[in-house]
């Protein structure tokens, strides 16, 4: 009997032992085991122009800022379509777009403006001037297309911040927009003109390395 007693406690030692010995090694290898680090998630670059489509290069990248007479234009992003494409017509038809059946490119640009000049500058029915301009080098310059008045979606409203047409800004002020042209020529270059009392400047953006 005493020797079954002690044959017992032996193997139960000797069990305990083990598993102390499992668990010890197991912790050790925890603590030295090298930790296993997730690759961080890369961000997909934002596309904000698709002018290489068009054979143009740039010489800076977007967004591209003009100033004249503390008055700033900042192009934030430019996508030009074949004005029967799907995403062209989708736009067209959202903000009611008028003079497109003629054309050939519909062109989609972000903007921001900004008035730091001390006056108010504008352009509406008190001043029709145009205080920028996009130009690819073409005979003529790319016009802007204007978004029709509906009951529903008052898209001509001034200060649009979905589809501008007419604007102000008072002294200080500033706006991010969106705002669309329409487009028949070439594109041999891509330049941004701003004018703003009297004073004019324009920005080289892009070239095409064939013309």
């Amino acid at each position: 009997m005493k020797k079954t007693m002690m044959r017992t406690a032996l193997a139960g030692a000797i069990l305990t032992s083990a598993l102390v010995g499992q668990s010890g090694n197991a912790t050790a290898a925890a603590a030295t085991a090298t930790p296993t680090v997730k690759p961080a998630a890369t961000t997909a670059p934002i596309m904000r122009d698709n002018l290489f489509k068009f054979g143009l290069k740039k010489a800076v990248e977007l967004p591209v800022t003009v100033t004249a007479g503390g008055f700033s234009y900042t192009l934030e992003k430019i996508m030009i379509y074949d004005v029967k494409s799907a995403t062209a017509q989708t736009l067209i038809k959202k903000y009611g777009y008028t003079g497109t059946d003629s054309a050939k490119y519909f062109i989609w640009t972000k903007i921001t403006v900004e008035n730091k000049s001390g006056n108010t500058v504008q352009k509406n029915y008190k001043d029709l001037n145009e205080k920028w301009e996009l130009n690819f080098g073409g005979e003529t310059s790319a016009y802007v297309t204007m978004p029709l008045t509906t009951v529903d979606v008052p898209h001509y409203k001034p200060n649009n911040k979905e589809a501008l047409w007419s604007w102000s800004l008072k002294a200080g002020e500033k706006l991010s927009t969106y705002q669309a042209y329409l487009y028949d020529g070439k594109f041999n270059s891509f330049v941004i003109w701003l004018d703003n009392k009297n004073v004019s400047t324009e920005k080289y953006v892009a070239k095409n390395p064939k013309e």
